[in-house]
């Protein structure tokens, strides 16, 4: 038997005034798609924004269902958009905001495994790393390089 280990860097801002400015003006435009998430049943709204490598901003937010799992959280919401609207072009970097409406969230919120494994998809089809930067309501702000390391163990299409 061999032990391999798996290790992933994030760097960690304290707020948004430490963010650079094109990623907090992204980041704004996560916030404003997460004022217009649909969820009424969980109360938890996330709003997330895309830059692509042609200049376009895409955003999402998650749209719920009384059938659970018809449901769609605001990262695939985006990514798929993007994917569908401009097939040619590369994500270079998500940003993402999640916020309660039952508590002030300072946690910064990762994409969800669903999110995570979608996120991928584009991150391996595209042959470069998609940045990932997420947040709770305010607080601390997360960044990973890429989605590779929130999801170090990927299932994609080389398996297939």
């Amino acid at each position: 038997m061999k032990e391999v280990k798996i290790e992933s860097t994030l760097y960690v801002f304290e707020n948004l005034d430490e963010l650079p400015e094109e990623i907090s003006l992204l980041m704004q435009k996560a916030v404003k798609a997460r004022e217009n998430a649909y969820a009424p049943y969980s109360k938890f709204h996330v709003g997330a924004a895309l830059l692509l490598d042609n200049g376009e901003v895409i955003t999402g937010n998650n749209q719920e269902n009384a059938s659970y799992p018809s449901g769609l959280c605001a990262e695939r919401t985006a990514i798929y958009y993007a994917g569908s609207q401009y097939p040619g072009a590369k994500v270079l970097r998500m940003v993402i905001s999640a916020a309660s409406k039952r508590q002030t969230t300072i946690t910064p919120i990762p994409p969800c495994g669903a999110c995570r494994q979608a996120i991928s998809e584009y991150e391996v089809k595209q042959e470069s790393p998609i940045e990932v930067y997420f947040m709770g309501e305010k607080g601390k702000i997360v960044k990973s390089n890429s989605l590779a390391n929130l999801l170090p163990l990927v299932f994609d299409k080389s398996v297939l």
